[in-house]
């Protein structure tokens, strides 16, 4: 990965079929049993969308079907059913060999207009560095944790949400940004919306996450930030599924996008 790319997404011959090398960095879960991020394949799948069309995204949506395991090359297939004069739509295949991994629709586009407004605000929290860290789990080996830093401003996380105790609102906020001064981009905003899964745990007071289903992101506007203020809730939680929605702001206020997702809900030992 170069300093400003969380990922290597490499292009080919066919202008509408990229590749990713699957590396621990990319991955999540448990020692011998690691996996792509969710958020890294929507990630991937938003840049080989603006990659053929030449265009920036507007929305989103993964379907997560099965997982890439380190060491894979997913191959990402790009088809661009309409370009119009201001967007496009399209849709991916992401897969490792003929095992599809994550389908993923979007429109792409931007159209010549002034209007730039903001409703949605961004709650009063203390700044990232007098927050502390998200807790994790002890390990020795690499994984997608070790190229972000997350800090709590609201909620509870590792052995704090195991009191048992409901969350009253669902609600946590969560500072992210990748190390190393990698790039804060709509790709990162997808990779960073893939954590509402993490917020489960908090609204439960368990030992507990999920694992996704889907992750639709929807960019409003994309600025210079150091971090990503993650407005996170989960609305709620019934036959083993939940769902729940990110407000992504920069730091200054500025709303860059809204994520949902619904999930698997996985309570841990």
């Amino acid at each position: 990965m170069s300093n400003s790319a969380f990922f290597d997404l490499r292009s080919t011959h066919n202008p509408n079929r990229w590749t990713l090398e699957v590396t621990p960095g990319l991955c999540v879960g448990r020692t011998g049993n690691m996996f792509m991020f969710g958020g890294v394949g929507l990630a991937a799948s938003i840049k080989a969308m603006e990659g053929t069309t030449g265009r920036r995204v507007i929305w989103a949506a993964a379907q997560y079907l099965s997982f890439a395991r380190p060491g894979s090359i997913v191959d990402v297939d790009v088809e661009v059913p309409v370009s119009g004069k201001f967007n496009s739509q399209a849709r991916t295949k992401a897969h490792v060999g003929d095992q599809e991994i994550i389908t993923a629709s979007a429109a792409l586009g931007e159209r010549p207009t002034d209007d730039s407004e903001q409703w949605a605000t961004m709650p009063e929290v203390p700044q990232p560095e007098d927050c502390p860290p998200m807790e994790r789990w002890d390990r020795d080996d690499e994984e997608l944790h070790d190229h972000m830093e997350l800090r709590v401003a609201k909620g509870r996380y590792g052995k704090a949400r195991r009191d048992g105790v409901k969350s009253d609102d669902g609600e946590v906020y969560l500072w992210a940004r990748p190390k190393d001064g990698r790039e804060i981009d709509t790709s990162m905003l997808a990779i960073i919306a893939d954590f509402i899964p993490s917020a489960v745990g908090n609204a439960l007071g368990k030992n507990a996450g999920g694992n996704s289903l889907d992750n639709t992101l929807r960019i409003r506007h994309v600025v210079p930030t150091d971090w990503v203020l993650c407005d996170t809730r989960i609305h709620g939680v019934h036959g083993g599924f939940a769902h729940g929605r990110m407000l992504q702001f920069a730091q200054d206020g500025e709303l860059m996008a809204t994520a949902s997702q619904s999930m698997i809900v996985r309570v841990h030992d």
